[in-house]
């Protein structure tokens, strides 16, 4: 019974094999797969007995299109897989390993040769794959030379972007005429595309996991990560990855580094199955040896959104402070990750009719990436009815409906409430001026804020200044009393101290936050009156670096409305302004004049705000976030996903101490 269940697994899963990797249309999803590839491959361990056939001693495809086959003289083998975090701990063994990005796209390999791409080619079965060189050049990211005469061989993942696959995926069909279901078999039908023109256009991007051949003079050649690092200076990014000591390494540890991968993910929209870790030295790795379908050196540890059904019971539609009407869709509760999940947002109306949702269908749950709540899909399809409130569920104003287009080119529809004087506005606006980033106003809550405006304490801003004429009756509520009345007049007090950025960030002019605040405080010199004359006037910000066209009319059309111009200068009144410290921006050169830099992760010598202080000081610009228009990284203790992403960028990335070494 086992030698024949044995036979009929190896058929059934060659038979998906070649749908999946040569039609690039998959019968059955990779969960299916990988249930029935573990069955197997127990029975073969149990038995003792493999058909030559057998995936679990081949991997990948065999080329069956007429793409020109290409001999692998390393071949490219893939990793035992587990999902279990234990047995990455007990694989480690005491040696240096890494943390990796396992990519979900389609592993290719490029050689180099005198500067140039000689050749790029799939993985194939590991033995043999297909030439896909003349496809290089539709490619976003990959350099067809390079400043490096050595022969140099990389292997890594071509994938496209899940950004760019929502965006592109109708547009296309696959082997069967159907919509592409992935972005990797999308990415599949592209790279093996035989004539380039179906590449172009399809956002087609690639990053190395490793260095095959080359790249020997690096300072450290047995270091993978080394030698991965070393790429950045030829033009390539890398996988994200985190390199972590094998000894003392413990579970809580290790699901940390791996959600804040999953997290690089998310934020650099790379698509992912899993996490691969491997050891960093590789001449261990060689030692490690090889079956004929895996290397020994690493393990592959795979995760996926497992999905729940559930019935959407009904949509709640919330205002936020901008009047932007947010729908959040709420369904029977359902355990994910050990967490009860009976909420998650539905974005904007595009999403709601994309998925044809209405209360009562039974719709598909996960959480993305083990983190956020979404529905996936919807069962009941071709039941909806436009559920568009068509008045704000706040205030009764009637509704609008907003289309814009995104980033990305997409279409998207918003609904919105135009009343200013929505109550749920309001609240919303008092807590952002409350926060932590703004007054930093503690005990000011928005439970607080919401029974203060609801007994008409509060009507503006001001009136939270004069609270203590209110004092006999808020004592005398529920839940308050002297010294709880005490402690929040002792806060609202202590704010009245404050500074240009805190005062405009609590303004809560829209795209104005802490960074844009920071920049405006340096240009006007931390004066409130001469900001406001150019915001009155007709100075351009957008002769300001990152401030564009919709900031500069953001700002304007805000000091044009009369009600804003009044708040914001009888507000004043209640504040006594920090003296700001004159700039000491260095007038010799430095080495980051005019560069953008960004801080993360835990600093000795330096607070967030003060690492900042410092970067203006040099007459460089902070930054909040990693882009490509970073020119360095300063990295404290316990950096996380910025770190990873400036890795895959190829952007510097200097320690605290270096940092203090090259502004001494």
């Amino acid at each position: 019974m086992s030698v024949k269940r044995i036979k009929n697994l190896v058929k059934q899963l060659n038979e998906y094999r070649h749908a999946y990797y040569n039609q690039d249309a998959p019968l059955v999803s990779d969960a299916e797969y990988d249930r029935l590839f573990d069955e197997l491959k127990e029975l073969e361990e149990q038995t003792g007995f493999i058909l030559s056939n057998s995936p679990t001693q081949t991997v990948g495809y065999y080329p069956v299109s007429e793409l020109a086959k290409v001999t692998h003289p390393i071949p490219l083998l893939s990793l035992e897989k587990t999902k279990l975090i234990s047995e990455l701990l007990d694989f480690m063994k005491g040696q240096e390993v890494l943390f990796m990005l396992k990519l979900d796209g389609l592993t290719t390999k490029l050689i180099y040769e005198d500067g140039r791409l000689i050749q790029a080619s799939t993985r194939g079965d590991g033995e043999v794959g297909e030439d896909i060189t003349h496809n290089i050049p539709a490619f976003l990211n990959v350099p067809l030379t390079i400043p490096h005469k050595e022969r140099l061989v990389i292997t890594g993942e071509s994938f496209i972007p899940t950004n760019d696959f929502e965006r592109l995926k109708d547009t296309l069909r696959d082997g069967n005429g159907k919509p592409y279901k992935n972005g990797r078999n999308f990415a599949s039908g592209s790279v093996r595309s035989l004539d380039p023109k179906n590449c172009i256009g399809r956002c087609v991007r690639f990053l190395p996991f490793n260095v095959l051949e080359g790249m020997e003079d690096v300072p450290f050649p047995d270091s993978r990560a080394c030698k991965l690092e070393g790429l950045t200076h030829l033009g390539f990014g890398y996988c994200p990855f985190f390199s972590i000591s094998g000894t003392g390494l413990s579970k809580e540890y290790a699901e940390k580094f791996i959600q804040e991968l999953v997290s690089t993910a998310a934020n650099l929209h790379l698509p992912i199955d899993g996490i691969v870790m491997i050891f960093d030295s590789l001449s261990y790795s060689k030692s490690c040896g090889k079956t004929g379908h895996h290397y020994k050196d690493g393990l592959a540890y795979k995760f996926e959104d497992d999905t729940y059904e559930t019935f959407l019971r009904e949509i709640e539609w919330t205002p936020t402070r901008f009047g932007e009407i947010a729908p959040v869709g709420i369904f029977d509760t359902v355990e994910i990750d050990g967490c009860d999940v009976s909420r998650a947002s539905l974005h904007n109306l595009t999403f709601i009719k994309n998925l044809e949702l209405v209360p009562g269908c039974r719709i598909l749950v996960s959480k993305r990436n083990m983190i956020i709540p979404h529905i996936e899909d919807n069962l009941d399809r071709g039941r909806y009815t436009d559920i568009t409130p068509p008045v704000c569920p706040c205030c009764g104003y009637k509704t609008r409906t907003y289309s814009r287009k995104t980033s990305d080119g997409r279409t998207v529809e918003t609904l919105h409430c135009d009343n200013p004087q929505c109550d749920s506005q309001i609240t919303r606006r008092f807590v952002h001026f409350a926060s932590k980033k703004a007054m930093n106003i503690e005990g000011l809550s928005e439970a607080t804020l919401e029974k203060f405006l609801n007994l008409g304490y509060l009507h503006s801003f001001q009136d939270i200044y004069h609270l203590e004429e209110h004092r006999e009756d808020i004592v005398a509520l529920d839940g308050y009393g002297e010294k709880s009345f005490d402690r929040l007049w002792e806060s609202i007090n202590a704010s009245r101290r404050t500074s240009f950025v805190r005062y405009l960030v609590s303004m809560d002019i829209p795209m104005i936050g802490r960074t844009k605040s920071r920049i405006l405080d340096t240009v006007f010199s931390g004066n409130l009156t001469a900001f406001e004359q150019a915001a009155v006037g007709d100075y351009d910000f957008t002769q300001l670096e990152d401030f564009g066209e919709i900031l500069n009319h953001n700002i304007h059309s805000w000091f044009a409305d009369e009600a804003n111009l009044d708040l914001w200068k009888n507000l004043q009144n209640e504040f006594t302004f920090e003296q700001r410290k004159e700039e000491t921006i260095m007038t010799k050169e430095n080495k980051f004049t005019g560069c953008t830099i960004v801080a993360t992760g835990k600093l000795e010598h330096f607070t967030r705000d003060g690492i900042n202080d410092k970067i203006l000081e040099l007459g460089a610009k902070p930054g909040s976030s990693v882009t490509k228009k970073t020119d360095y990284l300063i990295c404290g203790e316990k950096a996380g996903s910025k770190l990873a992403k400036a890795q895959s960028l190829g952007i510097p990335i200097l320690t605290e101490a270096e940092f203090l070494e090259m502004i001494a």
